[in-house]
């Protein structure tokens, strides 16, 4: 660049922050990270799209999801030093979760998702500056969160974007970036995240107490050999024979007590409506009768379940009334309670009067949809969450982030997928294999979308077949993210 159109960093920053640059108008870099020489530069963002519908819809929340779009990433990188390396990243869509619209039709928010795709594709693919994908996924996370704001003005859609639904879509470029950083350096991405590897210590992300602290010391340098499948219940499954309108007859189980027998299940993941007191204990107690004869037979003495309710509590008074009649109808069942996933909406700013201390009390109360970044897990601690949900879906780089405060504040730590398959799954079984606090991963994708796992079958034995109810794991020790 000549002496004259120089733009020095100061003036960069200085132009940006009153609105007059944007930080990638000119490829340039938005932070400056001290240089090292395992950084990469982003060369090239491919995407492509796989569509499957459900075996059978999914319902929670109140919706119910009955298709799936795949949004596949393929990245290609280059070392300060010229080598190149391809990575790849994949997640479902899921709008039906990050985009919940009474107003929006499933295809606007879907196409919404694909535009803002794009816009973050050009924004990678414009991002020059050399990094360590934990550095510049940090670094283009404003960006993304303009570019759906744009999306959403030139829709005309009748609500924001919002931050999760963001978070989404990014997810698979951020994986991209991590798969394609540690086959650059034919190392497993777990492997990548100390400070010979990554430039800031958490306390660039975070607060000033982890001044010193990397994100590789929170985690196991291998892989956990299996972690216990958290099998998902939807909100309209059926339990047992009598619930089965017309049997499907493709050869899966069909029941719950179908899925425990075959799959040698022992946590259950149950959905539950939040608005229909009655119905959510009934259905509670309804699995916990069929369980304990299903479990009871096998020979089990020990088996658990957590409670999602997908945000649809109006309040902790409602929970706390479910507590009491569930621990009445059944106090073995209220014992194998583990933790209660997101009772109440996810958003803490607007709903600020959601008190969770007298519920957290009782049981570990879990943080998801209201999980968008450190700022939310600070909110969250200070209204009564004492936990929260590890997710590919909400990026690799922000997982390894909040992990490392999660383990620092004591939460209760788990893992959920998104009805993940093959990479996505692959993905997300890595961060719940790497994380000594979590001993269970939500698996529903070999339920719901079975058909985007086939080609994932004979790849890794024992992650996409739950045997025992196991999830293996053992193997994700490859190049990069292990998927491909």
């Amino acid at each position: 660049m000549a002496a004259s159109s120089r733009i020095t960093r100061r003036s960069f920053l200085k132009a940006a922050s009153v609105g007059t640059l944007s930080p990638l108008a000119t490829g340039l870099m938005i932070a400056a990270p001290k240089r090292k020489a395992s950084d990469i530069r982003i060369k090239e963002i491919l995407v492509s799209y796989e569509d499957f519908p459900y075996r059978t819809p999914y319902k929670f929340g109140g919706r119910s999801a009955d298709r799936v779009t795949i949004l596949n990433v393929h990245c290609t990188a280059e070392t300060v030093s010229g080598h190149v390396a391809k990575g790849f990243g994949s997640m479902p869509m899921g709008n039906e979760w990050s985009f919940p619209s009474k107003t929006l039709s499933y295809d606007t928010t879907l196409n919404a998702m694909k535009r803002l795709a794009e816009r973050i594709r050009k924004i990678n693919e414009g991002y020059t500056e050399p990094g360590h994908p934990i550095d510049i996924n940090f670094a283009l996370e404003p960006e993304y969160l303009k570019a759906s704001a744009e999306v959403t003005q030139e829709m005309r859609l009748d609500r924001p974007i919002p931050k999760l639904c963001t978070l989404v879509t990014a997810s698979p470029f951020d994986a991209a970036i991590h798969d394609a950083f540690g086959k650059a350096h034919n190392l497993n991405c777990y492997l990548t995240y100390g400070p010979e590897f990554v430039s800031h210590d958490l306390a660039h992300y975070l607060t000033p107490e982890f001044k010193g602290k990397f994100p590789g010391q929170y985690l196991l340098r291998a892989p956990k050999p299996w972690l216990w499948c958290n099998h998902s219940v939807g909100a309209s499954d059926p339990i047992e024979e009598s619930d089965i309108k017309k049997r499907l007859n493709d050869g899966l189980p069909e029941t719950l007590a179908e899925w425990i027998v075959a799959d040698g299940l022992n946590h259950l993941k149950i959905k539950l409506d939040g608005n229909n007191l009655e119905r959510d204990i009934a259905r509670v107690l309804h699995i916990d009768r069929v369980a304990t004869e299903v479990e009871t037979h096998r020979g089990i003495r020990h088996w658990y379940y957590s409670l999602d309710f997908n945000e649809q509590c109006p309040d902790v008074d409602y929970l706390l009334s479910f507590m009491r009649r569930i621990e009445k109808g059944s106090p073995g069942g209220y014992e194998r309670i583990t933790f209660i996933e997101q009772p109440t909406r996810r958003d803490l700013v607007a709903t600020p009067e959601q008190l969770l201390f007298r519920a957290s009390k009782l049981k570990p109360v879990v943080m998801d949809e209201s999980l968008t970044g450190f700022d939310a897990l600070l909110r969250g601690r200070k209204i009564g969450y004492t936990g929260i949900a590890l997710k590919a879906c909400k990026g690799q780089s922000q997982s390894l982030v909040l992990n490392a405060a999660a383990q620092e504040f004591k939460m209760y730590m788990t893992a959920q997928d998104l009805t993940c398959p093959g990479a996505s799954l692959i993905q997300s079984a890595g961060i719940a294999a790497h994380v000594f606090p979590i001993a269970t991963l939500e698996s529903n994708g070999r339920e719901f979308v079975p058909s985007a796992n086939r080609p994932w079958l004979g790849k890794f034995s024992g992650l996409f077949e739950v045997r025992d109810g196991k999830l293996h794991t053992a193997s994700l020790v490859g190049p990069g993210l292990s998927a491909v």
